[in-house]
């Protein structure tokens, strides 16, 4: 079949781009998406995070894994990313938060044309649909509603007023004047209505709604396998279905819309890339690209976890599991409760040093135990909070492996080279306004022992002995290296990238 445009990708970017070109009848759109079409159960409840987000089993989720990782001990990292329509936005937290403006305004001092924050802003107010309504720095009407949490948790509560006692600032508004403070997360999730506290992934805010056109054309299931080309020029993509093969070609424009893993396999896998390691690979070089595959930037993470008496959130217990079947009929009649929570209700955005100019760590207090993105399961309750690098020091390499069309993402990360700057909010630092930390602070509840699964680890005449076996530098990881008896008893629960 021909089309004007072919775009490889149903995500976040592939869906708003097929929504809006097949705006203009005159023109002809096809949409090409590995997964389904992101409109069942788990998707649209937004605990469903929990059956997804594992890879045990693969719903919806690629759930790629690195190589051993020689800065990480040796250890895989895993990478989910969404295998639906909306991509990882089906998957993920529903956390909006933009990022800081000078994060912007620095790609455009780098030589990004147009991606300064005051050019980006009028795309973002006419993106989002916020229920608090229109102001300069957000818009009420755009198809991506943003919401208020429907049901926050006491616990998340807590955190915040943890977070005033440790001089840090309490904020209503991530992406509003100021990021630095405390607060809760806005959602992307339905407000009102028959939909109230449900997901809206980007599929449910631009392609859904207008999936009935007669130029727009949606293939789910379909694995694009390559770019077609006539000598160097892209003229469709061929994808595979269970039917057997096929090819969109396009009059117009192939765009693709795979992501930070997909779009570069895409292009390795038709021969564009780095000719060297084509080569090794077999692959035929139809056009020479150094920089393909190359340079993958991502957040390193850290998570401290402690256990609770508190059973108002997220845990594993014959208990637990009654109550869930109660959330699930309170959310399914109006949209409310336990179902509806993103995980990580409250969070913050800190300076490791007050000297900084904007906050370098995000917070995530989510409320339940988790590790490895929820592969590693703890019986019983309690939260956890997870200590991400907002700007890391990481430069990794992708590869499409063996010449197969599925990818098992390869990085070679820098991990190891650079001491990670951790521990403004989990540790008491001297030179940090957060002085204790949180762990001894009053809101928090004092319930229980830590979590222990690598508590034992850290009784050694080594203080960094978990960190330094997986080759994290010591130096200000940690404040002490140490667990901190008080209020809780925190105990690191690994790193991820």
């Amino acid at each position: 079949m021909r089309y004007d445009y072919v775009i490889a990708g149903g995500g976040s970017a592939g869906c708003a781009l097929a929504a809006r070109l097949s705006e203009d009848p005159s023109k002809t759109v096809c949409l090409i998406e590995a997964g389904g079409e992101g409109r069942d159960m788990l998707i649209r409840a937004p605990a469903g995070i929990i059956g997804m987000l594992s890879g045990r089993p693969r719903i919806n989720n690629w759930a790629f894994e690195t190589v051993p990782q020689q800065g990480l001990g040796g250890r895989n990292g895993y990478q989910p990313r969404g295998k639906a329509l909306g991509g990882s936005s089906a998957i993920n937290a529903m956390l909006y938060v933009r990022g800081h403006r000078s994060d912007y305004d620095e790609w455009a001092d780098l030589g990004c044309e147009g991606w300064s924050w005051d050019e980006v802003l009028p795309y973002f107010r006419r993106a989002e649909g916020n229920e608090r309504g229109t102001d300069a720095l957000h818009g009420g009407d755009g198809p991506l509603k943003v919401s208020n949490q429907r049901s926050p948790r006491p616990i998340a509560k807590a955190f915040i007023e943890a977070c005033a006692e440790n001089q840090i600032r309490a904020s209503d508004d991530f992406n509003g004047p100021e990021q630095e403070g405390a607060g809760y997360f806005q959602v992307t999730q339905f407000a009102g209505g028959a939909r109230n506290g449900e997901r809206c992934s980007t599929a449910a805010a631009y392609l859904h709604p207008v999936m009935q056109r007669t130029n727009l054309t949606v293939i789910t299931r379909a694995h694009a396998t390559r770019i077609v080309l006539d000598g160097k020029r892209a003229t469709g993509i061929r994808y595979r279905t269970r039917k057997g093969e096929a090819v969109a070609q396009a009059s117009c424009e192939v765009i693709l819309c795979g992501g930070a893993f997909g779009s570069p396999q895409l292009l390795l896998l038709s021969g564009i890339g780095p000719a060297a390691e084509l080569a090794v690979h077999g692959v035929p070089v139809v056009h020479e690209l150094p920089g393909v595959g190359k340079n993958l930037q991502d957040h390193l993470d850290f998570i401290v976890g402690w256990r609770s008496k508190d059973t108002d959130m997220l845990g594993m217990s014959p208990r637990g599991a009654l109550g869930f079947l109660r959330h699930i009929a309170q959310w399914r009649r109006d949209g409310t409760g336990l179902i509806a929570s993103p995980a990580a209700e409250s969070g913050a955005f800190v300076k490791s040093d007050p000297a900084l100019e904007r906050p370098d760590l995000q917070l995530q207090f989510v409320i339940g135990l988790v590790e490895n993105h929820a592969r590693t399961l703890h019986y019983g309750f309690g939260f956890s909070c997870h200590v991400c690098i907002l700007r890391p020091a990481l430069a990794w390499r992708g590869w499409a492996g063996q010449r197969r069309s599925t990818c098992r993402a390869a990085h070679r990360s820098a991990l190891s080279r650079r001491p990670a700057r951790y521990g403004a909010a989990v540790e008491r630092r001297e030179d940090h306004p957060a002085g204790a930390g949180f762990t001894g602070a009053d809101a928090l509840p004092a319930q229980g022992n830590a979590h222990r699964r690598r508590a034992e680890r850290c009784r050694s005449d080594d203080p960094y002995p978990y960190p330094r076996r997986h080759g994290l530098s010591p130096g200000r990881l940690l404040s002490d290296g140490r667990r901190r008896d008080g209020g809780g008893r925190s105990a690191t629960q690994g790193a991820r990238a």
